[in-house]
């Protein structure tokens, strides 16, 4: 079947990086791409035609790009794909992008930008085409003192009874292992953030660049009752804390004695990630077996179908978030093909789940 024919806008100030995405994306003779220098020169051609994605700079005059996403997301949404420096600003207004409706953020250099995105055009070709895909929705306006609205997403949560108050820095007895891609940023927001202080230890990969985990696991440490971290090497996996696995890393967890600790190595991409869930859920699967809850929610592509499989086989509880509150179903889709799933839960069911589970697993 041949491919749908997508129309992409690049919005960017620097004339290297439009001409260096156009030439790229244009190897795809299914792309048909225009250019903005700025917002409001993209906003005029958006009433003339709307784009199937937008690629979007964030530091750019007269408006920049955080406005003008916010904009599109309250207004008429689209997917927008950002492609936003490595700087600290950078990286920390780019995990606020992806709070503000972004699908997808892209590492862009300071320097040899030109060469950088030929260097990774297969990649920005892929990235565009899936997210092409995404379901968007309209969003309310937030008010820019506040981090995250999350509370109405997950006003449909029923946590068990409080516990007992544990040790926080316990070794965990049961292991939670999460994997998500696309939209996942906001799922494990929605997760996390109604945890309870005393919640089992997490591991988590989300597809997404080298540093920019970095800032996503502070700003979810800055709004989460439990203490989220970037992983490093020889982390324990404790009780009231999640582990993010950095961008350009696998994560492996091994068992000694009765802890459970985090191994990184680089190796080559596994489903086409680095890091990849189907690398954590295996290492769960080995070092955990029963003791375990593999939970994977939205994403492209079937990354982690394959390593929850094993979980289940070994005795783990295993979850996959539903189609209806995914903003891509694949991951999850293919985990339930293959009959890897023993709950299938929407988004807002997640965290009651993992409690239960993980409190089951225990005994």
């Amino acid at each position: 079947m041949a491919k749908r024919v997508l129309s992409v806008l690049v919005v960017d100030d620097s004339a290297v990086v439009r001409q260096a995405a156009t030439t790229i994306l244009s190897q795809d003779p299914g792309m048909v791409v225009t250019v903005a220098a700025d917002p409001y020169i993209a906003l005029d051609k958006m009433g003339r035609s709307r784009p199937d994605v937008i690629l979007l700079d964030i530091e750019m005059p007269r408006m920049d790009g955080l406005t003008f996403l916010r904009k599109i997301m309250t207004e008429d949404p689209i997917p927008v794909v950002v492609c936003s420096g490595l700087a600290a600003k950078g990286t920390a207004t780019a995990i606020r992008a992806l709070e503000e409706g972004a699908v997808e953020v892209i590492a862009k250099p300071q320097l040899n930008v030109r060469d950088f995105l030929h260097d990774s055009a297969s990649t920005l070709i892929d990235v565009v085409r899936e997210a092409a895909e995404v379901r968007v929705r309209r969003r309310t306006p937030i008010a820019p003192s506040v981090p995250m609205d999350w509370q109405r997403h997950t006003a449909d949560v029923v946590l068990p009874p409080a516990r007992r108050r544990t040790d926080r820095h316990a070794a965990a007895d049961t292991i939670v292992a999460i994997g998500a891609s696309t939209g996942g940023t906001e799922a494990l927001r929605t997760i996390l953030t109604t945890l309870p202080k005393d919640a089992p230890g997490i591991v988590v990969v989300q597809h997404m660049p080298e540093r920019f985990t970095a800032a996503f696991a502070q700003r979810l440490d800055q709004i989460c009752g439990i203490t989220v971290k970037e992983a490093t090497p020889g982390d324990r996996v404790v009780r009231g804390q999640a582990l993010i696995a950095p961008g350009n890393r696998h994560v492996l967890i091994h068992r000694h004695g009765t802890e459970y600790e985090v191994e990184l190595v680089d190796g080559p991409r596994v489903s086409r990630h680095r890091p990849s869930v189907d690398v954590l859920f295996r290492s769960v699967a080995q070092a955990a077996g029963p003791h375990a809850i593999g939970v994977l929610l939205t994403g492209m592509g079937d990354d982690g179908a394959a390593g929850l499989l094993e979980m289940k086989r070994a005795g783990a509880t295993t979850l996959a978030q539903d189609e209806a509150t995914s903003v891509v179903f694949g991951m999850p889709k293919e985990a339930i093909e293959r009959g890897a799933v023993d709950r299938v839960l929407p988004l807002g069911g997640m965290t009651a789940a993992i409690l239960n589970g993980t409190r089951s697993s225990a005994r």
